[in-house]
């Protein structure tokens, strides 16, 4: 119990110190017709891939059922190309009773991104749309996806709030300067 007492504080701690850095951390929800927050031009890199990223990011937040996006599927549910993409992973939902979807994109050219969030956005609007009249609870986290973008690095997610938040938090923390 101390321990998770702790993680909890150590959470917050790292959430206020990310806010009050001035990182222009404020998030859109899908509610918005923007959607994108933390757009910054400046170079960003982490030190590790997408996947170290995903699995750590899953580690650390529980989500249901989830398989690694493969192949065609890319271009079928994110329309993009994987050309325009320096690596990416994309998590979906293993059953079509959830809305869950996390991609982490890192693309290989700065003047693409505008494109990508394009297509993520058009992506967030196809899970919208199939749940509108199926499941109100999933559909609600598909209006209120986030979409992040750090330098080359887009960050989409769609969870219930609280999850969302958590793992927005948890990959902020793959930028934060050491």
């Amino acid at each position: 119990m101390k321990k998770q007492y702790f993680a909890f504080l150590l959470v917050i701690a790292l959430g206020l110190m990310l806010t009050a850095c001035g990182t222009n951390a404020d998030t859109n929800n899908g509610a918005n017709s923007g959607n994108t927050a933390n757009k910054e031009q400046a170079a960003v890199t982490t030190t590790q891939t997408t996947k170290e990223m995903m699995d750590a990011l899953l580690a650390k937040v529980e989500q249901p059922a989830l398989m690694e996006l493969q192949g065609d599927m890319l271009t079928q549910l994110y329309y993009l190309d994987a050309a325009l993409l320096d690596q990416f992973t994309i998590m979906t939902p293993m059953m079509n009773v959830k809305t869950n979807e996390i991609a982490i994109i890192k693309v290989k050219d700065a003047k693409d991104v505008a494109t990508v969030e394009e297509a993520i956005k058009k992506r967030a609007g196809d899970v919208q749309k199939q749940f509108e009249t199926y499941l109100p609870d999933q559909y609600e986290n598909a209006k209120n996806y986030k979409l992040i973008t750090k330098g080359n690095y887009i960050f989409f997610v769609i969870a219930d709030s609280a999850d969302a938040d958590k793992l927005t938090t948890e990959y902020e923390t793959f930028f934060a300067q050491k």
